[in-house]
């Protein structure tokens, strides 16, 4: 089994460098085409179309395929697709694609995530957090990598063009010899249902962990944005926006596991809620770029838990088998994040960025409250 969580940790690094590696030339991209913050938000809203599309029959590719053979299928679309976004010629090119990476990665994130629930259910040791923790550090290494890159003016297409064959390698090196782990014991029956429609249960999840994973969004599309547009400072300078908020999520959820154990996930929960609220008020209304910085930091380390609890909490419901629960709660998510880049372009056209990120503020007040569905249930 410990060959097994490396492996499953490998991959989860390895899907965040695939995305992060794209995430860090958004503005450039952007710069390049001639798109205004609404037109760059209708493109980036291909991402959660093409990752709608594929939630209600993800679990059955699952079922039928295994997360193994799964993630050896979607990750290369996933990577491959992002990599092609650096040469799109204009708007459609560049939605179309993130509508193929959408896919990529949305059967790729259910298919890892699955596989970390079974490798926790058949071990015994927590190991969600831990891998949401390793994909932090891989997007952390991406964006780090992104701002010297960015500041020698080496182009997107070269930068991409060198990251891809990298990821995909190391992919098969890490994927080929992994086997799937045992499937966690569910109360569905067979589970042979193609589609997986959400459940009261996995409603009341999600609006718990909304807010966290929308401002996790967006704080990775525009938080480079926010800072480009709000101060006057380098291009090195806005790019440490991003490894401000991963650094800090990265050992948020490295530490996580322990104090879950220690205190539990609804105590957690509420603190962490509580910190990444405090955090985007710092954002909202920072006066300069350090206290802007400083405020994606702490909303790095508030949402930390946040998805990862919500992911640990559906797939251990037991009601039906746990890709079928993960599926379903996050489609209802990604239903709601796909007007969110709209949503967010829009206002910031209209009345700037700060208010844009002010909106998600009464969301992590409702995560906060809701927080409770998170408390074990009884045998």
């Amino acid at each position: 089994m410990t060959s097994a969580r490396w492996r499953i940790i490998a991959v989860f690094v390895l899907q965040a460098l695939s995305m992060g590696a794209i995430q860090t030339r958004i503005p450039d991209i952007q710069l390049a085409i001639g798109l205004n913050d609404a037109q760059l938000g209708l493109a980036l809203m291909g991402l959660p179309a093409g990752a709608l599309s594929m939630f209600l029959f993800s679990s059955h590719i699952i079922a039928h395929f295994g997360p193994r053979r799964t993630v050896l299928t979607f990750l290369p679309v996933q990577t491959i697709a992002a990599s092609a976004i650096a040469v799109a010629p204009d708007f459609w090119s560049m939605a179309g694609l993130f509508f193929i990476m959408g896919i990529g990665s949305a059967v790729t994130n259910i298919a890892m995530n699955v596989e970390a629930d079974r490798i926790e259910a058949a071990s015994g040791r927590r190991v969600m957090n831990t891998c949401h923790g390793a994909w932090s550090i891989g997007f952390l290494a991406a964006a780090l990598l992104g701002s010297p890159i960015r500041g020698l003016g080496i182009s997107s297409i070269l930068h991409m063009g060198v990251a891809a064959p990298l990821v995909l390698g190391a992919m098969l090196v890490v994927v080929l010899p992994m086997a799937d782990a045992p499937e966690r014991a569910h109360g569905g029956g067979s589970g042979r249902r193609r589609l997986s429609w959400p459940t009261l249960m996995t409603l009341a999840l999600v609006a718990f962990g909304l807010g966290g994973e929308l401002l996790e969004g967006a704080a990775r599309s525009w938080s480079i944005i926010f800072l480009r547009d709000s101060f006057a400072i380098p291009a090195w300078i806005e790019s440490l926006a991003l490894p401000a908020l991963l650094a800090m999520m990265a050992i948020g959820r490295l530490l996580a596991d322990r104090q879950i154990d220690r205190f539990g996930p609804v105590r957690v929960a509420r603190v962490m809620s509580a910190t990444a609220f405090a955090g985007l008020c710092a954002v909202v209304f920072s006066i300069n770029a350090g206290m802007a910085l400083a405020g994606f930091g702490l909303v790095g380390l508030g949402i930390c838990v946040l998805y990862p609890l919500m992911l640990s909490g559906a797939a251990g419901l037991g009601d039906r088998p746990a890709a079928e629960n993960v599926a379903a709660m996050t489609l209802v998510v990604q239903i709601i994040s796909l007007g969110a880049p709209l949503l967010i372009g829009a206002v910031a056209e209209g009345f700037g960025i700060r208010y844009a990120f002010g909106m998600l503020l009464p969301l992590l007040a409702l995560g906060w409250a809701m927080a409770g569905v998170l408390a074990p249930k009884k045998a």
